[in-house]
């Protein structure tokens, strides 16, 4: 790392983002595994919306790619509408 004042300045703001993406990745993470364990479709289709707006937010960030976050949705709208069953 070289000795300027303006690498050192970045060198802090990346280390902040980093923690802050990670804090962002993580909780996302984990509401999506609490949906996954929902057993009935009530109370998985009332929490969706709010896993999936905190998956869009991951994509549009930049944490995950748009493909991830679009998969992601599919995935647990796919597993909501068989507990529907």
């Amino acid at each position: 790392m070289a000795n300027h004042k303006a690498t050192k300045k970045d060198v802090r703001q990346a280390a902040k983002r980093r923690e802050r993406n990670k804090y962002y990745g993580k909780t996302t993470r984990n509401a999506i595994r609490d949906l996954k364990a929902l057993k009935t479709n009530a109370e998985a289709t009332k929490e969706f919306p709010d896993v999936a707006s905190m998956i869009d937010k991951l994509a549009k960030r930049g944490i995950i790619h748009k493909n991830k976050a679009a998969n992601l949705k599919s995935k647990l709208a796919k597993k909501i509408n068989t507990l529907a069953k």
